[in-house]
């Protein structure tokens, strides 16, 4: 009854408004009605995750140097990217993979690193992997970013007995071989784990199962998951890949295998032109910048998708969605290694994640994980390295400004605004969340989609009267401009003053393709 009342009141306010428009001859088809007394469930700050897997130089000069390196670091790890990270509030770290993930056994990468076993990583093209970066270094990199773990589990070619191994070893503090084998390696209190991924992707790269043997097996493997010394897991069990609905329905369906796991895993990326041939991340067209607007924005479709099947089977909504993959997957830069997957990162790319982000505050209520694919030099990533030089991306400021939402209550809004369209084919041109935080300051973050106009938002704040209001703006003098070695600070973040606030009403001027993140305090 009180969301009705809300609801009725804001279409009464907007016909309203609309009347007054048209009287004054100042239709405006962009408002943005913000509800601040009517607070929607908390935002996660784990759907602000990230994902690091061993491919490319992810994590090889990328995090890890090791501890030898002339490049300033700390126990190997280094502390440019550490820096870095820490300012943005990574609250979580997928590792080991991805593909890597079914062909990872724990084992060889613990100890002293001169007898740790090499081996030949498949997936990924086909370097030696040495495993000077493992368990220890991984849990260390956690410590010095404070955030929480997130370990992926090898379904597709380890046992049951290994990965319930790996996690005595992580958490346990009982006296037994496994604990005794940490400690032998340097460990004395056993490391909390958050999230444990029970497989990655065993629908392809992880065993190409079907979705009734992959329910069988998780089973199986969960049932041997402990909860060591007060450690809670979030066993996050491998869910589907883009619009697969069937797979969740298996998942979710049954109560016995749905009482094995707390999260259920989604995975999607935006390829333009399909696998074949994915385009260049920086030499591009404005069908492709549409294109790859239009694909970010199934996001939310995909999520209803899946949330409606979950909704069935868990009206209370106790288990989470978990899109532990998301982002832009681009043709590699010219000269790289086909299986590195390096790639550079636009002003296309940040609005790929301003769309994601307010997608995910928008389904607070589900989805409770999500990791941008990768954290660097990777993909989609917010971080590129070379050598000791480190280049922060676009898609970098957008993670810094959006941090605000993170553990802040979820606004109700009404977005009505403009398409964007190209050719016979239309969007929304606008993406918008808002949340309200512990001090009630209010965050609004939005996206103008359109390259090439800039768009004024008529936004009505009811329910709270606010004095002051700040602002930072992301945006660039074309769809392609990125940030590289020779010039790092070509796509950055400046003061946004482009709005007025009157009588409660927050007038927004949008340049073209930005980001504005605005704070407003009472």
């Amino acid at each position: 009854m009180k969301k009705l009342t809300i609801s009725l009141f804001i279409l009464i306010f907007l016909a309203a408004t609309g009347a007054m428009a048209q009287k004054e001859n100042l239709v405006s088809v962009n408002q943005l009605v913000i509800v601040t007394n009517h607070q929607g469930p908390v935002i996660s700050k784990d759907i602000y995750g990230h994902f690091s897997e061993h491919l490319g130089t992810c994590i090889y000069g990328g995090l890890w140097v090791g501890l030898d390196s002339k490049i300033p670091n700390t126990y190997g790890i280094r502390n440019d990217v550490l820096f870095a990270l820490r300012e943005i509030k990574v609250p979580n770290l997928r590792w080991p993979g991805g593909c890597f993930a079914d062909t990872y056994h724990w084992k060889d990468g613990i100890g002293p690193k001169g007898k740790r076993a090499s081996i030949v990583n498949t997936n990924w093209g086909g370097v030696t992997e040495d495993n000077s970066f493992g368990t220890h270094e991984f849990m260390k990199l956690t410590e010095l970013l404070g955030c929480d773990a997130y370990i992926n589990g090898n379904v597709g070619s380890g046992s049951v007995k290994e990965m319930a191994d790996w996690i005595e070893y992580l958490t346990s503090n009982s006296v037994s071989p496994m604990t005794i084998l940490r400690k032998e390696n340097g460990r004395e209190e056993p490391w909390k784990v958050k999230y444990f991924a029970i497989g990655n992707e065993n629908w392809g790269c992880g065993g190409n199962m079907t979705d009734e043997f992959y329910a069988n097996t998780m089973k199986q493997y969960s049932t041997f998951l402990g909860n060591y010394a007060g450690n809670q897991l979030y066993r996050v069990a491998c869910g589907p890949s883009d619009y697969n609905f069937g797979w969740t329905e298996t998942l979710m369906k049954d109560q016995g295998t749905r009482a094995m796991f707390q999260g259920l895993s989604i995975h999607y990326y935006s390829i333009v032109d399909g696998w074949g041939f994915k385009g260049s991340a920086t030499k591009f067209d404005e069908r492709e910048w549409f294109e790859t607007m239009r694909l970010n924005l199934q996001m939310d479709f995909i999520i209803k998708g899946h949330s409606a099947i979950m909704d069935r089977y868990d009206p209370q909504k106790t288990k989470g969605l978990v899109v532990d993959e998301w982002g832009n997957w681009f043709n590699v830069e010219s000269g790289t290694n086909p299986g590195f997957l390096y790639q550079q990162n636009s002003m296309r790319d940040a609005i790929t994640a301003a769309i994601h982000l307010n997608i995910f505050n928008q389904h607070a209520d589900r989805v409770k994980v999500a990791n941008l694919a990768q954290m660097v030099n990777v993909l989609q990533s917010v971080i590129l390295t070379k050598e000791d030089k480190m280049v922060l991306t676009p898609t970098y400021h957008v993670f810094r400004m959006f941090r605000v939402h993170q553990e802040a209550k979820l606004l109700n809004l009404d977005l009505r605004c403009e398409d964007y369209t190209f050719g016979n084919k239309k969007i929304p041109a606008i993406s918008a969340s808002a949340s309200v935080d512990k001090d009630g300051k209010v965050h609004v973050s939005l996206a103008n989609l359109n390259p090439n106009k800039s768009i004024t938002v008529t936004c009505p704040v009811i329910g709270d009267t606010f004095k002051k209001v700040t602002g930072e703006v992301l945006t660039a003098s074309e769809m392609s401009s990125f940030n590289s070695f020779e010039s790092p600070e070509t796509v950055k973040p400046s003061v946004f003053n482009g709005f007025t606030l009157k009588d409660g009403i927050l007038t927004i001027n949008m340049p073209s393709k930005s980001v504005v993140v605005l704070e407003l305090t009472k």
